[in-house]
Order: C-alpha cells, then structure tokens, then sequence
C-alpha cells in the first residue's frame, strides 16, 4: 500500500474511498464529504473537506472534483458480493436535493475514490517523466545544411559536446553515449578508410546493419566523399540482395558479422563490380575471399578532420530499393535535397527539440526512419538511442525514456494487443475502470481538438488519467510526447486507444519514392481515421479512379535504370501516381480508402477494397495474419494463419490435435473463426462478407518470400503458395 503523498502503486488496487473522515480502506485520511447528482448514466461525485467547507485545499481554485461513474461499470460489479441478489454497496440520504454518498467496502469504493488525489502534493509537473524540461529548438536552416553531409558538419559546430546518440555495448553489458563531436571523429575515420579505396565520387557503396552508430558513420562518410548510399534489409534474403548489388553496380559493402556474411557469400560470389566486404564484427574464423576484411583493421587509428565540401543540393545521395510486393524491385533515386527538404517541412507539422530523444528500430533502410527518424533529429538537435531489438522494445522504453518512437502500425497492434489480453486477466472493476479511462479520455481527447464542448464526464479525467492513463504511459517510458506511425494503414480503433490514454499518435503516409512522407497528423488536429495534412510545399490532388496525385520536393528523381517505370509513375504534367485511392476533407486531411492494384473484383462485377477488412480482422487475438481473396470469385473468402501461442489452447478447447492439420478443418472450429471474423466486420457494409475461410499455421515471412523486409504482404505469392488452400474454399461451395 503506497503512503500518503507517493505514487499509487498499480491500478484498480490503489483506490480507495472516503466517507465522512474515514477512508474504508482503513488508511486514515483528512476528512471528506462526497455529494453526488445522477445526471443520465453518470454520477457526478464533489468532495468537500469536512473542516474547510466551501473549497478543496489540495486543489487549489477548483470549486469541485467530480467523479465518472458509468451505471455500467456498478451493473458489471453486481457480481462482485457473494450474495449476487445484494445491492452494491452503497447508501443514498436526500439532503437539501442532493445525494449524500456513504461508500462501503467492494468495487464501488475501488472507483469512486479521490482519497489519495486529494491528499498528494500539487506541485506543477510535466506530463513527460514527472518533472519539469526547458524544451529549446536549435534549427538547422536548409540553405546551411544544402547536404546530408553538410547537415551534419553544421550539427558538429553547433552542439559538439550534446549526446548525439546512445547505444547498448554488447561487449560490456551497458548503455553508452556518443557526442557529435565523437561521431565527427569516428566518420573521419570511416571517410578515410573509403578514400583509400579508390573510390570516386558518384560510385554506389551498400550498407546492411541494425541501427548503430557505425550505420550512421558509414552513410555521412560516403555522403561526405560524394558516394552514392544504397541501404539494405539485414533480414532480407541472399538472392534479393545479389540482385539489388548486381543492379546498383555496388563496389562497397559494409555487413554487420561473419555469420550473416557467410550465409550470403555464396549469392554474392559472382558480382566482379564488389571491390571491398567490410565486417563490422568479424568472429574468430577468418574468412577466405580476400575482398573480405575486419572494420577494426580497416579503419586508421585517426583522420583530418571533416570539412563541408561545396556540392549540389539536386546530386544524386540514395538509392533505395522498393519492397515491391509484386516483380523485382526497383531502385528509388533520391537526392540530397529530396530527404532534407521533407526533413525540415515534417518541422512545420511537428515540432522537434534538442531535449527530444528519438528511440531507433525501425531499420535505417527503411526511408520513414531514415528521413525522420535520423536526418530530422539532426536538423534539430535532438538525439537518438538505438533499441536492441524489437523483442526487447518494452524494456529499452523503460530505460531509453524517449520523447519520440517512429513505428509501423505492428508494434501499436501489439501493444493494443498486449493490453487487451492483460485486462481480460483483471478483476471486472478494473476492465470496468479501464473502459471507464478510454471513453472519458477520448472526450477528453475530443475536447482538446476543439471537435467537441465540455461534457461533465470530464471532471473524472484527472482520476482516471492518474490511475490508468500514466500507467500506461509509465510502461513507454514515460516521457512520450509523440509516437509517429507509418509505412501502412493504422487501424482506427488503435489509434483512438491511444490517443484516449494520452498518446499523440500520429499517423503519416508517403512512398519511398517522395522520401517518403507525403503527410501527417498535426498534434492539435488529429484525426484517427486520417493520414493527415499535407507537409508544407507539398500539393496534392484526387484524379481519376479517386487516385491520390502528388507533387513534392521531395519527389524522386527516377528509377536506377528504369526509364520506362519512371515515366508510368510520374506524368507529364510532374504529377506522381500513388496507386492509392483516397478523398481529402475540408481540413485538408488525407483519408486513404483503398489501393487501386489491390481492389478485388468479384464474378459479379462488384469492386471490393480488401485492405480496411483485412485490418479488422487481423484485431483479433486468435489471428496473426490475414489476406482476403475472391478475385473473379461469386463471393469472399479469407485465408487466415492463426497465432501459434494460442492455437494449442484452441485445439485442445475443442478436442482437437494441435499437430494434426486436419484439426484446422475441424467444422466446429470452421464455425468459430467465422463467427469472430463476422463479429470484427459487423460495421462494414453489406458487399464484406466472407463465406469461406481456410485456417492455416505456417506464417508469411521475408524467409519463405511471402512477405516484403518492410513486411507487406505478397499477394501473388501469398496465392501461389496457398492455391489448394483457395481453391478449396471455392470448390466445396460449388459442390454444396
């Protein structure tokens, strides 16, 4: 049990009620009365102290604290007593037209409880961490930068003793920390090691790390030596990368051990234009192909230091390879000014400061988090941490406490997931709290985008917040200000939880060919549903087959030896063709509405977007991965993998051997997924109803090439590989 005047210590536990100048926790308090009024399904609570009538002490000003309390959240707490038939445990004596509230012991006291808030100090604090930052902005003007390159020399003049990144040494077990002042001195070295390779400006070099210093290193010492930067996945598949190697003509390559350079070498053999394979971690075994050599002896002890050298803003800096879902991939040119000038527009939309912390794990090679999750930072003076991975994402947030995270909408699924299947292990109060916290604070939410009024639920917010809102926000850290989503569709539902408890989660849209962003969520206009507005000097225009148009500075400058594809993408007029449908409201916001290659169309000749279903489908806990088919068909189906952890526990709810694969066509459980998958699309419209689904276990993954490194979906692929799968669906309909 915390004191008086400390943090509470985990949800619904923590509350307690007062009556008179008792609390029935047992824990004494100061004395309080609580008046409440029935206004529709709410009871309104105001605390008075006994001994200062007219005002509460620890608030201050405030004539009164109200407490929510849906009428649902007490039914759902009817169970709570032994004797189900007993009313809750709570007492009503008119007095003067109001209710005096005298609160027993159970659930109703675990909600309606503002002892602790009452008596903790009302010191100001900031929402970010519990104390007080002097936030600053130290822009870096366009005109200064003109390069990648000279973006980061002006960033070294200007901030070199501040942290520019932090990383976690594997080697000695601890977090550490690089000035700019020490990255200018390592990208030194790197430039130098690059030079005495003969390279020239203009020449391709590759890079295939996890986020890391050293990925930074090797990209501002190419950029600083004119090199051109081709950024690889290091979970994309040997052959992939001998193509895009092959193609871009690479002499250089940076990979990150032995191991990963030993299971590729083989791929990699036949491309003479491969000067040098640089391994950043070697490993004991030596390899045999002598352009192979360790970064430890690569690199000179020491180096002159870097100079701004006069270049072209237009000079080609990038090339980066599309995760084409369908075809090989094509090579995206970007130019130094393409990536800086979305850099500093994604500025004027979201504002960023040099007490920001950024944490890495997006990859690199993915240009969302390349343009804003490292060229953006620079710009603003802000730094960077690099997460160790993925799977340990919640504990970095913990010990990083970043002020910015950039993701795909996955990790938001997982979290929301986690969360979900979390509260279904609570007591009924604290679910009941807990949908308590999302429905206020998304008034709350509404309020503050001056979409909505005032609304006395809102005097709860405070409480509500406290108890399950900062919870949630403790868990990431903390400090978040900002989270950043993109690189596909955020399910709505998602991003209202979230921005209910109080994260800006802001969800953007671009191409790789734009560098990428096209637009995003403004913090005091967000709207869930939207891709949001917008960067400035970016214009945008609805064309045929509602197709979204764009004209950008950051629009690419071609495909790397692909003039045809050039041309079909971007037209005459300087329009580009996103192949994604959308409208635009009246506040400018994007609202993408399907994929125009993706539509499906049925037998019938009704046209079908598949993507907003397959999003609410794949909500569900049972599902990981879902792909709606019907191309040509009389009606919809679903090929559906179902999550491994859970599906053993499924099996065996209903009789069935998990190792079997005839249990995934077990009637009963055919039934089930398609009552669930019918439940997640009840809000659709009449056309999005799936007749047929076929459960499968085997996921989609880069490795069996069922899905792009930035993780969508193949479509063709993901049909060729499941053809009986799908033919099945279709062929027992027509016999039946």
């Amino acid at each position: 049990m915390a004191g008086r005047g400390s943090p509470p210590s985990d949800g619904v536990d923590d509350l307690y009620a007062v009556s008179g100048s008792q609390a029935v926790a047992g824990e004494a308090a100061a004395g309080y009365q609580l008046f409440v009024d029935l206004h529709g399904d709410a009871l309104i609570g105001q605390f008075h102290p006994v001994d200062q009538p007219g005002h509460i002490a620890a608030v201050g000003n405030l004539l009164f604290l109200a407490v929510y309390v849906n009428l649902h959240l007490l039914e759902s707490c009817q169970g709570w007593s032994e004797n189900r038939g007993r009313q809750p445990p709570i007492s009503r004596e008119r007095e003067r037209g109001r209710s005096q509230v005298s609160l027993g012991r159970g659930p109703a006291p675990m909600i309606v409880s503002l002892a602790r808030s009452l008596t903790q100090s009302t010191g100001t604090h900031d929402r970010r961490g519990g104390v007080l930052e002097r936030w600053s902005e130290d822009l870096i003007p366009l005109e200064q930068a003109r390069t990648l390159d000279g973006l980061f020399i002006q960033r070294l003049q200007r901030s070199p003793e501040a942290e520019a990144y932090r990383y976690f040494d594997r080697r000695h077990k601890a977090w550490k920390g690089l000035t700019w002042a020490e990255m200018g001195a390592a990208v030194a070295r790197w430039r130098a090691a690059m030079a005495a390779e003969g390279l020239e400006s203009g020449d391709r070099v590759a890079i295939l790390l996890r986020n890391s210093p050293e990925w930074v290193m090797f990209d501002q010492a190419a950029f600083s030596l004119g090199l051109v930067v081709v950024p690889l996945y290091t979970d994309d598949r040997a052959d992939a990368i001998a193509y895009i190697l092959r193609d871009a003509a690479v002499k250089l390559l940076l990979v990150q051990d032995g191991g990963r350079w030993k299971r590729m070498a083989s791929a990699l053999a036949e491309l003479p234009q491969l000067q040098r394979v640089v391994l950043l971690e070697s490993g004991a075994e030596p390899p045999q192909d002598q352009r192979v050599v360790a970064a430890a002896e690569w690199l000179p002890a020491s180096a002159p230091p870097l100079q701004q050298r006069p270049a072209e803003p237009q000079d080609l800096a990038s090339i980066v390879y599309t995760s084409g879902t369908t075809g090989r991939p094509k090579g995206v040119m970007l130019s130094h000014m393409n990536m800086l000038s979305i850099a500093h527009a994604s500025l004027t939309v979201v504002d960023c400061y040099r007490q920001d912390r950024f944490l890495s794990f997006l990859p690199l090679s993915h240009t969302l988090e390349r343009t804003a999750g490292y060229y953006l930072p620079i710009m603003a003076g802000a730094s960077v941490a690099f997460a160790r991975s993925v799977g340990q994402l919640a504990e970095d947030l913990q010990t990083v406490k970043p002020s910015v995270i950039i993701a795909v909408p996955r990790i938001f699924e997982r979290v929301y997931a986690r969360i979900r299947e979390q509260m279904k292990q609570r007591p009924g109060p604290a679910r009941a709290l807990f949908k308590a916290a999302l429905r206020v604070g998304l008034i709350d939410f509404e309020r503050r985008m001056g979409r909505r009024g005032w609304s006395p639920e809102l005097l709860a917010w405070p409480l509500l917040r406290r108890l399950v809102a900062d919870k949630v926000m403790a868990r990431l850290g903390g400090r978040l200000r900002a989270a950043i989503s993109g690189g596909a569709a955020l399910s709505p539902e998602i991003a209202r939880a979230f921005l209910a408890l109080g994260l800006p989660l802001l969800q953007g849209y671009g191409l790789t060919e734009t560098s990428p962003v096209i637009s995003v969520n403004p913090m005091d206009n967000i709207k869930p549903e939207s891709v949001g507005v917008p960067l400035r000097g970016i214009q945008v225009r609805i064309g045929e087959d509602d197709e979204l148009l764009v004209k950008t500075p950051g629009m690419m400058l071609g495909y790397w030896n692909n003039h045809a594809a050039t041309v079909a993408m971007i037209d005459s007029e300087g329009w580009l063709h996103t192949g994604d449908q959308a409208r635009i409201d009246e506040d400018n916001h994007i609202y993408i509405i399907g994929r125009i290659k993706d539509i499906l169309v049925l037998s019938n000749g009704e046209k079908i977007p598949p993507a907003d279903m397959e999003m609410a489908i794949d909500l569900d806990p049972l599902i990981e991965q879902v792909m709606v088919v019907g191309e040509g068909k009389p009606y919809l189906g679903a090929l559906v993998v179902l999550n491994a952890d859970l599906w053993p526990g499924l099996a065996e709810e209903f009789g069935l051997d998990p190792g079997q694969p005839e249990s995934l066509r077990s009637p009963q459980l055919q039934q089930l997924m398609n009552r669930r998958i019918k439940a997640a699309l009840r809000d659709f419209p009449g056309y999005a109803k799936i007749r047929r689904v076929a459960l499968l276990l085997e996921p989609w993954t880069v490795d069996n090439g069922l899905l792009t490194p930035t993780l969508k979906v193949k479509r063709q692929k993901v049909l060729e590989h499941c053809e009986a799968e799908v033919r099945a669906m279709y062929d027992s309909a027509l016999g039946g």
